[in-house]
């Protein structure tokens, strides 16, 4: 084995080689920030989830003050009560002891069940409007006259 040399006073050594091996200049982004293939899944499905939220809000937006609505990877391990086998795609939680009324979507299971992007934006619409129907204790159909239940 050889020992690594010493270094020689008064003789600088060049810093080590990077990226920049012909004088080009660093790489830059691929896309600029502003292009819409920039953003990431989970942007991209929160968009999906503000459109159907406005959808509903439309028409049920006095109802809905105060609600929350949010947009969470995977539901947590243990189910509610009134959840059957199976993984939940939303979840509602009425107000209770100063809290608003929160709806939950589920990113990761409802990307699982959709085959595209129409089909992703159909299934989130559908889910924010069989929460919305659950915590108004009304039909899905009330809430929505498209709405397709194919779940």
């Amino acid at each position: 084995m050889i020992p690594p040399r010493a270094p020689v006073p008064g003789v600088s050594v060049p810093p080590p080689r990077r990226r920049d091996r012909r004088g080009r200049g660093m790489r830059g982004p691929l896309l600029p920030p502003t292009a819409p293939a920039n953003r990431s899944r989970s942007e991209q499905f929160d968009d999906v989830v503000v459109d159907a939220i406005e959808l509903v809000e439309r028409s049920w937006a006095k109802q809905l003050r105060g609600t929350e609505f949010a947009v969470e990877d995977v539901p947590p391990s243990d189910p509610a009560p009134w959840e059957d086998g199976g993984v939940p795609l939303g979840r509602c939680f009425p107000a209770d002891s100063g809290r608003p009324a929160r709806i939950v979507v589920y990113r990761h299971p409802v990307e699982a069940r959709s085959f595209d992007a129409d089909d992703l934006q159909d299934l989130v619409r559908d889910v924010v409007v069989e929460q919305v129907a659950h915590l108004l204790a009304r039909s899905p159909e009330e809430i929505d006259p498209h709405y397709s239940g194919g779940l």
